[in-house]
């Protein structure tokens, strides 16, 4: 096999993985356009990460921790309408994206590749970020766990019980950012959300317990990535689309099985 078809399904799987248990969360806590916000701040960060001359990940990494801050703040005043906020971040963040590359010069960069993702462009340093934001984003998952759970049940109750809610909804919005970032080569900014919210969606189907599903989301996240960049070297089509769309087509059997049971 060809290095970089191992390369590809090495970010693919660190992606996926990343994603699973984040995802859970997403899903539970009513959160996807949260996702949405961080997935087109991304194109941001790209900006700026082309300006400054930084790695991509490092400018979506920090672009993302400003979104995630602001986010968690939002969330902590109850003045602030979220969807409002969440449209002006994730829009506005998109338009101020283009609008900047176009000037700074679009062929320096790779727009289609980083909007429905690149994966078999992915060479050894991108492997290496993707591994270690994978590895932080699962500690950092694992670490944060029980007091997210705690907060999505009912965040008010968790306060009570002594949980620092902000604290803890903004290291989930900062996970959430990093995963953004080591999934945006291998499905892009666009449909990054759908690699957080398609495998949970298909394991809620079938888990019995929070762990339970944030482990078969990983595996099915997996599934679809290992399954779509197959696809997509046998039919020549884009790997990002074609990764999404297998997660489509197991959320659609899960919910088939499930509703048959």
């Amino acid at each position: 096999m060809d290095d970089f078809l191992i390369r590809a399904g090495l970010a693919g799987v660190a992606a996926a993985l990343a994603a699973g248990p984040l995802g859970s969360a997403v899903l539970w806590g009513r959160m996807a356009f949260f996702g949405d916000a961080l997935a087109h701040a991304a194109l941001l960060g790209i900006v700026v990460a082309l300006i400054a001359d930084w790695h991509p990940w490092l400018g979506v990494a920090g672009v993302g921790l400003v979104v995630a801050t602001v986010l968690a703040w939002s969330l902590a005043d109850p003045k602030l309408a979220p969807d409002s906020l969440l449209a002006a971040l994730s829009h506005g963040s998109l338009a101020v994206g283009l609008v900047v590359l176009a000037i700074v010069g679009r062929a320096q960069v790779d727009l289609y590749g980083y909007l429905f993702g690149d994966i078999l462009a992915v060479g050894p340093a991108d492997l290496a970020w993707a591994l270690a934001g994978m590895a932080v984003a699962i500690a950092g998952t694992v670490a944060l766990w029980r007091p997210l759970i705690a907060i999505l049940i009912h965040a008010d109750v968790a306060a009570v019980e002594g949980i620092a809610v902000r604290r803890v909804r903004l290291a989930f919005l900062v996970l959430l950012a990093l995963t953004v970032a080591v999934a945006m080569k291998t499905v892009g900014i666009l449909l990054v959300t759908a690699l957080l919210v398609l495998p949970a969606a298909a394991a809620r189907s079938f888990a019995r317990t929070p762990e339970a599903m944030a482990v078969l989301a990983s595996l099915l996240g997996v599934a679809a990535v290992v399954l779509g960049l197959a696809f997509s070297v046998l039919v020549d089509a884009p790997s990002g689309p074609a990764i999404v769309c297998v997660a489509t087509v197991l959320f659609a059997i899960a919910r088939v099985i499930r509703r048959a049971a």
